[in-house]
């Protein structure tokens, strides 16, 4: 039986999970990573502890599942998109990357779309501090030395593929996050590079993420036992590597992923910009499809912030809260810990924790976090309103659906029905092990890239809806209030 392996290089861990012919998982690994803000709205990690990370996470599955490992015919990689990872003329990396959630380079990201207004739309959404050009434009004005420095610039996941192959590849999907890429013409856009100060000589070569891009070095496979014909699938960004994992393919197929960052993900067949809105108009991982994104800085991670802030254990806090809970939290909460981007563009917005009084307790406050984050979504469903995408329902994905409860939250905050998924927290790592398969066999992305078995079907409840309603109006008011104050600290 042949066996498939997907690495998803997240922000927080790193996750391996080897699937065999039946798509049914075999062993999973997770190694967690740590972030580096040296700076006020800094965020970096170093490369090398990404592969560091993969190492460890390739001998847990080899102690898990050695025969299983020594049969893999395909890897498929998938990470955190946009970070800036800067390698020399000897493909070392010049300085730590520079991260997704990274809102440094705010300055340069408006200086470009102030300069190129015509190119947002060619590049499916507007210039914002967290895409890859703009950090390079800050480079070249903070740090010349190491821009002039600069022979590749890769993508995190696609450092990993550097380490595993020795060829310097990204996938569609992951180059879209980049703003240097032509979304329609699925090419780098000459453009975009000459407004950022490179050319296509500092990228990669770009491949579909079912396509392959190469194959395992011979040490590397003889490190860990693996064949020797092991085949290096394009991958995807995180985004749009949950997408193929949840079978979200077709026209219209939509989900949440509540991981570290949110998205609100819906599949297109044509390529339909909106950058007035916010959204992100993006190449699928698979070819002939699109997607348009709304992207949130702050997901799942507010609430194990709030759990690290109490000292308490997620899962306990989540039982206490679901057991407290009668209908909205009087408490708001801002869940901007990393600033935003979707709907407001903002790297200086700060979480924020309104309507405290002497009757508040632990489980107001967590309520209040995952109220919170479900409202960012309720402003990620308007945006993609505006752009002319309707919600009608959405999946769940990533460590936030473990919860029943907070989908429950989703549900009636978005007022649309929210499926939960069996083995939905795989996300990332799991669609990429099916890009592996496609890139091994060449089958159709339809027959391996099926939705998961649905677990549950939350309705919204009608009573709560009309409730949360005002509150999610006075979250937007109270982000109109104070985002004057976030850019004085």
């Amino acid at each position: 039986m042949a066996h498939y392996l997907g690495i998803d290089v997240g922000t927080s861990a790193v996750k391996a999970i080897l699937v065999d012919d039946a798509q049914a998982a075999v062993a999973e690994a997770d190694v967690p990573l740590n972030v580096s803000r040296p700076h006020d709205l800094w965020s970096e990690q170093d490369p090398e502890a990404w592969w560091e990370a993969v190492q460890t996470a390739l001998d847990q599955l080899r102690a898990q599942a050695a025969t299983a490992l020594s049969d893999i015919r395909g890897i498929g990689l998938s990470g955190q998109m946009h970070g800036a990872v800067l390698l020399d003329e000897h493909g070392h990396p010049l300085r730590p990357a520079i991260l997704w959630n990274d809102g440094r380079s705010f300055r340069e990201a408006q200086e470009l779309a102030d300069k190129h207004p015509e190119l947002s739309h060619a590049m499916g959404v507007i210039p914002m501090p967290g895409f890859t050009a703009p950090k390079l434009v800050w480079l070249a004005r903070h740090e010349p030395d190491i821009f002039r420095a600069v022979r590749k610039v890769m993508l995190p996941k696609d450092y990993i593929r550097f380490k595993l192959t020795g060829e310097t590849v990204t996938d569609m999907s992951d180059a879209a996050g980049t703003w240097w890429l032509d979304e329609a013409k699925r090419d780098w856009s000459d453009a975009a590079l000459a407004a950022t100060g490179l050319t296509r000589d500092h990228m990669p070569r770009l491949v579909e993420g079912s396509q392959p891009s190469g194959t395992l070095r011979a040490d590397m496979a003889g490190r860990w036992g693996l064949r020797n014909d092991v085949v290096v699938a394009g991958g995807a960004g995180d985004a749009a590597a949950g997408a193929v994992g949840l079978g979200a393919i077709e026209d219209g197929s939509a989900f949440i992923s509540l991981g570290t960052s949110g998205q609100l993900f819906v599949t297109t067949r044509d390529f339909s910009p909106a950058p007035e809105a916010v959204v992100h108009s993006f190449c699928h991982a698979v070819p002939g499809r699109w997607f348009q994104m709304a992207a949130m800085l702050n997901a799942a991670s507010c609430l194990a912030w709030g759990a690290h802030l109490l000292k308490r254990d997620i899962d306990e806090l989540l039982r206490e809260t679901e057991a407290a809970y009668r209908k909205p939290s009087a408490v708001l909460f801002l869940p901007y810990l990393a600033g935003e981007r979707t709907p407001h563009n903002d790297p200086y917005a700060r979480g924020v924790f309104f309507g405290l009084s002497p009757q508040t307790d632990q489980t107001d406050l967590v309520q209040a976090i995952l109220e919170g984050v479900a409202f960012s979504f309720a402003d990620a469903k308007q945006c993609l309103e505006q752009a002319g995408t309707p919600l009608t329902y959405a999946g769940m994905i990533g460590g936030g659906s473990r919860s029943v409860f907070w989908a429950r939250i989703f549900a009636n905050v978005l007022n649309v029905p929210m499926l939960r998924y069996r083995g939905s927290d795989k996300g990332p790592a799991f669609g990429a092990a099916r890009l592996a398969r496609l890139a091994v066999t060449a089958e159709m992305p339809e027959a391996v890239c099926t939705p998961p078995d649905i677990l549950e079907t939350i309705e919204p409840d009608s009573r709560l809806v009309e409730l949360y309603g005002p509150r999610i109006e006075a979250f937007r008011s109270l982000y109109r209030a104070l985002k004057p104050e976030f850019t004085r600290h």
